[in-house]
Order: C-alpha cells, then sequence, then structure tokens
C-alpha cells in the first residue's frame, strides 16, 4: 500500500523555513520508522556538561559499522589519576561496580540516554540521582591505549545505539529547508 502524499496550503512552506529541523526531526520520526531519532540537545543550557575540567579528547568516537563490528564506542579524555568524574548530565545510576575488573559508573538520563564512564571508583551507588556536574567518582590509572597517566572512557547510547558522546557539549545545528 503506497503513502498518500501531504498537501500542503501555498503559505505553509514558506513557514516551515523559519521553524529549525531540530524542532521538525521528532514528526519526522514519528511518521517513518526508518527516519532517526531527534537529535539530543546539547551544551550547558540543555542540561550537558563535560566529565572531567579541561578535557583533551586522546580518541575520538568511531561508530560501529554493525552492532558487533568495530569501532570506538565513547571518547578517550586525558586526566590525572585521582581527578573527579562528574555526572554529564541529570539521571540516575544504572550501575557502579566492576565489569571485567575494571571499575564503571553507568547514568540513564531522560529520553532513553545512558552515559558510560569507566575506568571510575565509584562515589555513588546504582539507583542513585545525580545533577549535572555533581561528583559520581575518580579516574583510575590502567585504561588501555591511553597516551596518559589516565583516561576516562566517556560513552553515550540511545538504547542499543551508540552515538557520540562529544555531541553532547556541541551546538546543535540548524538547517533551513528550501523554498519550493
Amino acid at each position: 500500500m503506497g503513502r498518500v502524499p501531504l498537501r500542503l496550503p501555498t503559505a505553509l512552506p514558506a513557514l516551515l523555513l523559519l521553524i529549525p529541523a531540530v524542532l521538525l526531526a521528532p514528526v519526522a520520526a514519528a511518521a517513518d520508522p526508518a527516519v532517526p531519532p531527534p537529535p539530543i540537545p546539547a551544551g550547558p543550557a540543555a542540561g550537558w556538561v563535560a566529565p572531567l575540567p579541561a578535557p583533551e579528547v586522546t580518541r575520538a568516537f568511531d561508530a560501529p559499522g554493525s552492532p558487533y563490528g568495530p569501532g570506538h564506542r565513547g571518547v578517550d579524555l586525558a586526566a590525572a589519576p585521582g581527578t573527579v568524574v562528574v555526572a554529564a548530565g541529570d539521571g540516575v545510576v544504572a550501575f557502579a561496580g566492576q565489569v571485567a575488573g575494571r571499575p564503571v559508573v553507568s547514568i540513564d538520563h531522560p529520553n532513553g540516554l545512558r552515559t558510560t564512564y569507566e575506568p571510575v571508583d565509584p562515589a555513588v551507588a546504582a539507583g542513585q540521582a545525580v545533577v549535572r556536574g555533581s561528583p559520581i567518582g575518580t579516574l583510575s590509572a590502567g585504561h588501555a591505549g591511553c597516551p596518559a597517566a589516565a583516561c576516562l572512557h566517556w560513552g553515550l547510547r540511545r538504547g542499543e545505539v551508540y552515538l557520540d558522546p562529544w555531541s553532547l557539549l556541541a551546538p546543535p545545528r540548524i538547517r533551513l529547508l528550501p523554498s519550493a
């Protein structure tokens, strides 16, 4: 069964030029499941901060081509061992403990987002509410491939899809639609 084309009044396309694509994305996603979810609101005004002071990226995000394919599912940030790591946004601690012998903290945020921080000796416990910028633990040494004394691996997922956590800090891109 084919789709019925949407017919718009002649003045409506001009009005749509005034609406940022960010606001239209949820409408498009609801209409077509193949459309990716809406972008993540970014930056401090949107409720996100860097998990370390003055972060230096030593390894960038590299999206995997498939769920089990190669890639780098986060960013690595250099810092000194013992540096306080803070929650990037408001949420609830989903996990704080050891995974394969490494200390990990994961936080569930609104909109189905989850951030993960490792290796971090937790100062929080599962089920605990945290606010943006609140301490969640301290950075441990021992992240493989880190060119500094210690590196924080900071990850972001929406459901099972890995996203670039650095995008939480970047200002949103606003695109205007061409006129008809």
